[in-house]
Parts: C-alpha cells; structure tokens; sequence
C-alpha cells in the first residue's frame, strides 16, 4: 500500500464521520507500532489538501522501560514536519511492580490514557486521533460479546467527557495486512512492545479465533464489520451518499 493509497482511506472514514473540522488541534497517540505511525504519516499527507484546516502534535507515552528506545520516531516525525514528544511515566512499575496486576492490560490502559489526555489538553488539543483498524474493530466487537454479554465495540467518534476530547478513529477502513504492506514499503520505525504482558492477552485469543473463522467460512471480519456498520446506533454512517443509501432502503 502507499501513502496516497492509505490517505484515500482515511480521507474516506474521515468524511463519512465527519471526524475533522475547521481548525481542530489533533493530538496523534503514537504507540510505536505499525498502526499509529502510518496514521500520522496519512494525517500529515492530508493536511496538505484537505479542505478544513487543522493542527497535529504526536505524543507517546513511555512506560518506563529502559529498552524502549523512540529515537527514530522522533526523526521521522521530524523529517515530516509534526511536532512530537515523548511523555515519561513510570506506569509500568506500577502496574507490574507494586500493583503486581493479574490482569495488567486494563490498569495499564486507565493510566496511560490519562498521562497522553493531560498532556493533550495542556498542548491545545481538541481531539485525539486513535489508529485502531478494521481488525482492531471487530476483534473488540467479539471481545464485548464474549467476555461482557453485549453487542459494543468503539464507535469512529467518541467525545471523552472527562477530558472534554474527541477521539477519532480514522484508520477504520483500513485492513491490518494492508498497515503491514505500507510499513514494509516505507520501512517505518517500528518500537518493540517491551510489555511483559504483549502477546499475552484476552485480545490475541479472539485475534487467533477470528483468523481460524476466517479461513473456516471466508470474510468474516469484512461481514461483522458491515453488520457493526449496520447495527450499532455509534457507527450511523454520515456522508451524504450513504444518507442517500439509508433513506432509499427504508
């Protein structure tokens, strides 16, 4: 996949959701993995012609640990004109040291959420751009419906309360195998998860079952994604052609 290519996704989620307007001051999560660097590369591509003017600044969260090294991050974000920090935190002793976690991931997630919001919100920022993908989409959808007994996944645009941020997820059309392609092509960066829980989690075992439904009955994550589409009130589609597609199916 190319950067042209990626954008031309994202250009699509973006509309569809109305995800950016006029003026908006977007904080990019950067994890180091393949997912949140593509999207700042195609948010940074977009802002170059899209027809509402908005900011980027990239943040990403360190956990502490010592072997997680984001030096190239910082020169590709460089290269490509996007201001960057990296916020310090000591989250994972935390988590892993003195709160001795079971089950990390969700601690984890609460913490580091609330370090890149407040650092956000001090830089300006309004919304938050996420990188989940397609898979990230309906790996949660099955999350919710086995391990919660409810019919959820996040929505494309989701206004944070607390924080008064509105999170957008502009990569939601786009396809992991697609993510990977694209990293490949431009050699990306990418930081190693130094997370002793990484591979280890709810998340990878629906991963794992979803890929063997996919090679039993074919396109299963293309037609769960389409029923979240369809079925969930969060993911009303609202570019003015599929209006168009809803009014004339009723």
């Amino acid at each position: 996949m190319t950067l042209q290519q990626l954008m031309g996704y994202m250009r699509r989620a973006i509309d569809d959701y109305q995800m950016i307007q006029e003026g908006d001051k977007i904080a990019i999560g950067i994890s180091g993995g393949k997912d949140s660097i593509s999207m700042a590369l195609a948010l940074r591509g977009l802002q170059d012609y899209y027809p509402k003017h908005f900011e980027l600044e990239a943040f990403t969260v360190s956990l502490g640990f010592p072997e997680f090294d984001v030096t190239g991050i910082r020169e590709l974000m460089n290269r490509y004109d996007i201001p960057y920090s990296l916020i310090e935190t000591d989250i994972g002793k935390i988590v892993f040291e003195d709160r001795r976690e079971k089950n990390p991931c969700s601690l984890c997630a609460k913490l580091r959420k609330g370090s890149f919001n407040k650092h956000a919100a001090a830089h300006g920022c309004n919304k938050v751009a996420l990188g989940h993908h397609t898979e990230d989409v309906v790996e949660t959808f099955y999350l919710s419906l086995f391990y919660e007994g409810r019919l959820h996944t996040f929505s494309p645009v989701t206004q944070w309360d607390r924080s008064g941020l509105v999170a957008i997820r502009p990569m939601i059309y786009v396809k992991e195998a697609d993510i990977i392609s694209f990293a490949r092509r431009e050699q990306l960066p990418i930081v190693k998860n130094p997370c002793p829980a990484d591979g280890n989690t709810q998340r990878e075992i629906i991963k794992n079952q979803i890929r063997e439904w996919n090679r039993q009955f074919g396109h299963n994550t293309e037609r769960t994604f389409k029923a979240i589409q369809d079925g969930l009130p969060d993911w009303e589609v609202l570019s003015p052609s599929s209006i168009r597609r809803r009014k004339g199916d009723q």
